[in-house]
């Protein structure tokens, strides 16, 4: 059975928001996501394993970096 954190990692991103400024509504374009606000200064991007490995791609090309 796969350990819970592996699974949130592969469904998840959490960024600080000020990252995601003028980048929402393309990534909301280019992927199917929920962006979520998480606390006053950050974000969590949350879908399926597919469109997370597509979401860090196309911030990784907006030199967002994603670990």
């Amino acid at each position: 059975m796969p350990d819970a954190s592996q699974l949130r990692d592969s469904t998840q991103i959490v960024l600080p928001r000020e990252t995601l400024v003028g980048l929402e509504a393309r990534l909301d374009d280019v992927c199917t996501v929920s962006v979520v606000a998480e606390g006053e200064d950050d974000c969590r991007i949350v879908g399926s394993p597919v469109e997370i490995k597509r979401a860090t791609e196309f911030l990784a090309r907006h030199g967002v970096n994603v670990r």
